[in-house]
């Protein structure tokens, strides 16, 4: 459980500083994507999300009724119901690059929201437990022993609390994964249709790395490098790959 608390706040801590100093080359960071914000309010056009889940409703395969709904429901922070309209979008016109871009960022957004869930749950079971064993016995009695015993019978209102989150911490930690894979997912997308683009290649690097797919994000961070050597995050790309690549050296002399 230490280690998903470790891999989930390195990928925040590496994330943010991302979003703060700006992705990539070219880029102006959270002022890029604050004007594409207010883009989006204007081109939806004042039009009702319920007006627009009609219009999708009754023509699917109308791709710009897809496209207004996933900017609506953006304007109001849904962000799931933004990314399943925007899957619908892209099966319509797979080779939107700003669409792509827009869906990796809203995963990526998805999965940080899963990262505070986790966050917040391992919070929460830490407060728990401590409590419990605040009434133990002392461990060397008789029922202290029986109490620290697994086999033993336990208080069961306990149990069932340290249960539940336990089960959150799963849950979450496993949604965080699955939001940084599907990110992976419309990144790799991206640059298959935009593969000198420098700054497609390091939000790649930056899913896959969270979402653990190491070699994906040696390729992405090492092709950055390659396009942007003088990008600002050039530095911190660097260290990154410091970082991973002597994990896939050390799997290949072990022979896995």
């Amino acid at each position: 459980m230490h280690a998903k608390w470790a891999f989930v706040l390195l990928a925040l801590v590496f994330g943010l500083g991302f979003v703060f100093l700006g992705i990539g080359s070219g880029s102006n960071g959270i002022t890029d994507a604050l004007q594409q914000a207010f883009n989006f309010g204007h081109a939806s056009g004042g039009t009702s999300i319920s007006s627009l889940e009609h219009k999708t409703q009754k023509h699917p395969e109308n791709a710009q009724d897809w496209r207004d709904l996933a900017t609506a429901y953006e304007a109001k922070q849904r962000t799931s119901d933004a990314i399943t309209a925007l899957v619908r979008y892209i099966a319509l016109r797979p080779k939107d690059t700003s669409a792509l871009a827009e869906l990796g960022s809203e995963y990526s957004d998805q999965a940080q929201t899963y990262a505070t869930q986790y966050q917040a749950a391992v919070a929460q079971s830490a407060i728990q437990t401590p409590a419990g064993q605040a009434f133990a016995p002392p461990a060397s009695s008789p029922f202290g022993k029986a109490f620290n015993d697994p086999g033993t019978l336990k208080d069961p209102i306990a149990t069932a609390v340290q249960s539940v989150a336990s089960t959150n911490e799963d849950t979450a930690f496993q949604n965080y994964q699955q939001a940084q894979t599907n990110a992976t997912g419309a990144y790799q997308q991206l640059v298959a249709l935009t593969p000198n683009d420098a700054n497609a290649q390091l939000q790649l690097g930056q899913a896959a790395q969270a979402a653990n797919a190491t070699q994906v994000a040696i390729a992405a961070y090492k092709k950055f490098l390659k396009l942007a050597p003088h990008d600002p995050l050039a530095a911190q790309v660097r260290t990154q790959l410091t970082t991973l690549q002597p994990k896939t050296s050390s799997k290949k002399s072990s022979g896995k």
